[in-house]
């Protein structure tokens, strides 16, 4: 920086004292030498011409079943045969999955009525025990058979299914007291109980073991 006396005077025979900047003169940037922005050759696309064919107005949903089986009907025209097995490849093994899914017990994929904690403990108590009322299928299938046989043999086995299906009473009641015993010690603040969960715990323990959905967890005569 040149320092330049009052009164004009020509400094120029004598040598330059530089002067170091001051910390706020260090801090202004330079001003950026602008740049020169080089055409793309080629004018701007309308948004209609870059967004490719536009979309139409969406068909209102079908107001009778009728209408919505012929809309299907035409979907499946406008689509080849390779590409209809695809979909329904597809669709089989989403379903197979989801069902898996569920009898493994994955709270996301489970009916409305097996969800929460409460259901999967009580599936628990049940699936730990052996239950009288399991026996009320085979039972049913044994009496059919017996319509069969003579007035006599029919008569005593009615009499043995009436006694059954008494006990089998008996033991649902229990089970579904016991049951929201259980469910209310182990989760106080839960609100699911009442005539409700007992039931569940009947309808589940009257289903064969097997077939019960979801899978059982624990084997008869685990501690839970």
């Amino acid at each position: 920086m040149k320092l330049l006396r009052r009164g004009g005077s020509d400094d120029s025979d004598k040598p330059e004292v530089s002067v170091p900047a001051t910390p706020a003169e260090a801090d202004v940037p330079q001003a950026a030498s602008p740049k020169l922005t080089e055409g793309k050759g080629r004018p701007t696309p309308k948004r209609r011409d870059a967004e490719g064919k536009r979309r139409g107005p969406v068909a209102p949903a079908p107001l009778t079943a009728k209408e919505a089986r012929a809309r299907r009907k035409a979907a499946r025209k406008s689509k080849s045969k390779d590409e209809r097995k695809a979909e329904s490849a597809q669709r089989r093994a989403d379903a197979s999955e989801r069902r898996n899914r569920m009898l493994a017990g994955e709270e996301k994929f489970l009916l409305p009525r097996d969800r929460g904690p409460v259901r999967a403990y009580v599936r628990d108590i049940v699936d730990s025990r052996r239950n009288l009322v399991g026996l009320f299928m085979p039972l049913a299938l044994v009496l059919i058979m017996t319509m069969f046989l003579g007035p006599v043999i029919q008569q005593y086995v009615t009499l043995a299914m009436f006694v059954m299906m008494l006990l089998m009473v008996i033991e649902g009641i229990y089970l579904g007291r016991m049951v929201n015993k259980k469910s209310r010690a182990r989760f106080p603040e839960s609100t699911d109980g009442g005539f409700g969960l007992g039931w569940y715990a009947f309808v589940r323990a009257s289903q064969i073991r097997k077939l019960r959905a979801p899978l059982p967890r624990v084997k008869p005569g685990d501690a839970i």
